[in-house]
């Protein structure tokens, strides 16, 4: 594609953050029609079952890496240029962060990017939750906590300089990880008929994975047209939380791909609802209810920014490329998500939304 005259016209900053808010907003739209939750799909297989959640959350997962693995071997874009793989990952992070991710989406009944869904259509739970996940991200990032996650995160380096190639450590060839995807795709399309859930949402879950791979491509395309370096990357909700938080606050603040990202997340998943009549104002049912929200969106803050990501930034979007600590991180998440919903024994609760 021919970006040179929207940028030229527009400017570089101007067009990342137009190509974030087109991810954000497709993003959105299939995530709330095809009820994407990570969260949910943890609880579901911790109380033993293969059920609708687990199969929209596979399909997902592998359409993220089919077409990102097709669209490397077709030149659209390099993983090797994108941020997560050029710099240094941290195994001690993606460990530590993505256990605490998994247990707090549980306490808060969804990550942060459901959460972000979730407000969209009235959810005042998800309100106060996400706000909370924000601000402890931007104090993770660059406050009180920035020690503490830089120490934690600096216990376990990956050597090289780089980030770690699964593909390429495994010894896979080039179609390696797309026939790993196809495979995970055969494997969500028959639980999805086990649980006969219906065309319209596989089509939708689909699309949550392209949207990964819509990013990739957008801010790829980008980087080979700008005069000034453009970070190769796409969904991710830890950091451009943070950040849109602080662009609203910060009269200095530029525009980039995250500023676009999160109100396209927004807008798409509002106009999605409101299409199809979802919207609806919900509060906490309980005190308690609200104190384990708020505990788990903290964690979630932390926890993302250790791990370098959240449940789409990490378990999907740099699942998609197979970056080393990507898939460590989402491991671990599975993992505090399952024992944190073993633990509270109350998965009828936790798969509500």
């Amino acid at each position: 594609m021919d970006l040179v005259p929207l940028v030229e016209h527009i400017g570089e900053a101007p067009a990342a953050a137009l190509f974030g808010l087109l991810t954000g907003a497709v993003f959105g739209v299939a995530a709330q029609r095809s009820r994407f939750c990570l969260r949910a799909a943890t609880v579901e297989f911790a109380s033993g079952r293969l059920g609708d959640k687990v199969a929209v959350w596979l399909l997902t997962f592998s359409t993220a890496v089919v077409w990102v693995q097709a669209a490397q071997m077709l030149d659209l874009m390099d993983s090797a240029d994108a941020r997560m793989m050029a710099v240094p990952g941290s195994w001690s992070g993606a460990i530590l962060g993505g256990l605490m991710f998994g247990g707090g989406m549980v306490l808060a009944r969804g990550c942060s990017g459901r959460l972000l869904v979730l407000a969209a259509t009235g959810n005042l739970r998800s309100v106060v939750s996400g706000l909370i996940f924000a601000v402890v991200a931007q104090i993770s990032l660059s406050g009180l906590l920035s020690p503490a996650r830089d120490w934690l995160a600096g216990l376990w380096i990956t050597e090289g300089g780089r980030n770690l190639d699964l593909l390429a450590a495994l010894g896979l060839p080039k179609a390696g990880g797309l026939v790993l995807g196809l495979a995970t795709a055969a494997l969500a399309l028959v639980l999805a008929q086990r649980n006969r859930i219906g065309a319209a949402r596989l089509v939708f879950a689909s699309g949550v994975g392209f949207a990964v791979a819509l990013g990739w491509a957008l801010t790829y395309a980008l980087s080979q047209v700008s005069f000034d370096p453009v970070q190769i990357e796409s969904a991710t909700f830890t950091g451009p939380s943070a950040r849109t938080l602080m662009f609203f606050l910060d009269r200095n603040a530029v525009l980039e791909f995250d500023i676009g990202l999160v109100p396209g997340v927004f807008i798409g998943a509002m106009l999605a609802a409101a299409l199809a009549g979802e919207m609806k104002l919900q509060a906490f049912d309980s005190p308690s209810t609200m104190r384990k929200a708020m505990i788990g969106a903290a964690l979630m803050g932390f926890g993302g920014m250790l791990a370098g990501g959240c449940a789409i930034g990490a378990g999907v979007t740099g699942g998609s490329i197979f970056t080393g600590t990507a898939w460590a991180a989402l491991f671990c998440m599975w993992a505090g998500a399952v024992a944190t919903s073993m633990l509270t024994r109350d998965h009828a609760e936790s798969l509500r939304v």
